[in-house]
């Protein structure tokens, strides 16, 4: 998430469920995003169609690993809008996310719009134990108080920030090999100390981004070698860590609070 448009949370959020699936992980990709529902379109599925069954909507399946479901897979034509106020966004984030065949997924990805409104509000409510939030940024000030309020956002509705990921840091000069800094730099490591949350990394400006994107091929795939692939790599790999280490914490709860307590907790 970020409090701010055009920071690149699709391609992040695309990219670090292709690199969690690289990993062998069952993932799923929520396309959280109503009105601009664009991560099938970088995925190459923009005009795939969802079945429907007895236990709900299927996913559509892209790798071996991860299923995806977007509102793009609803509005028919590519042009045509999604005029829905907040009851109606409500209800499709929790037909998304209760109504899908997710299977046992070991990571569901959600990638939200811009700002602190409707959507993320709706996911925080209907998954109600979320483990964590990526806050995407760009280095340049405007950016930054946007994704600022996303930090303070989580931590009202007691979700802790699993990290900060810089996007869009630095541009590699193909000629003379110089790194250009066009949106400054270390913005969001900055922001990452001063509100006391990780720092998951910076993901370079890389041409190939906009071309993959366009052309429906996850970067982290098309380009295994480069520079932002082992960026966005390293950052799903702190997500790993960071939801295995919760996983632990609730193994642990579950093991010192006896069983029959349990039972009758469940019961009600």
């Amino acid at each position: 998430m970020s409090g701010k448009g055009g920071v690149g949370k699709s391609t992040v959020s695309t990219n670090l469920a292709v690199a969690l699936s690289m990993d062998g992980f069952d993932a799923g990709l929520l396309d959280a995003d109503i009105h601009g529902p664009n991560i099938p379109k970088m995925l190459g599925i923009e005009f795939s169609h969802v079945q429907g069954s007895g236990q709900g909507m299927i996913p559509v399946e892209v790798f071996p690993n991860l299923k995806v479901i977007s509102m793009a897979f609803f509005i028919g034509g590519r042009d045509n809008p999604v005029v829905w106020g907040g009851p109606l966004k409500h209800n499709a984030v929790g037909q998304f996310v209760g109504e899908v065949e997710w299977g046992n997924l070991d990571f569901l990805i959600v990638g939200l719009p811009p700002g602190t409104d409707d959507e993320p509000m709706s996911v925080a409510h209907v998954i109600k134990e979320v483990d964590g939030s990526v806050i995407v940024t760009t280095p340049q000030d405007v950016a930054l108080l946007d994704s600022r309020k996303a930090v303070t956002f989580s931590r009202m509705l007691s979700i802790p920030v699993i990290g900060i990921v810089e996007n869009m840091s630095g541009l590699s000069c193909p000629h003379c090999q110089k790194e250009i800094f066009l949106f400054k730099t270390g913005g969001g490591e900055k922001a990452a100390r001063d509100l006391k949350v990780p720092f998951l990394g910076k993901i370079p400006i890389d041409p190939e981004i906009v071309t993959d994107c366009d052309r429906g091929m996850p970067f982290v795939v098309a380009h295994p070698d480069s520079e932002a692939t082992r960026a966005f790599k390293e950052a799903a790999h702190r997500c790993e860590e960071y939801v295995g280490f919760k996983e632990m914490e609730r193994q642990f709860e579950r093991e010192k609070f006896p069983y029959h307590l349990r039972q009758q907790e469940a019961k009600g």
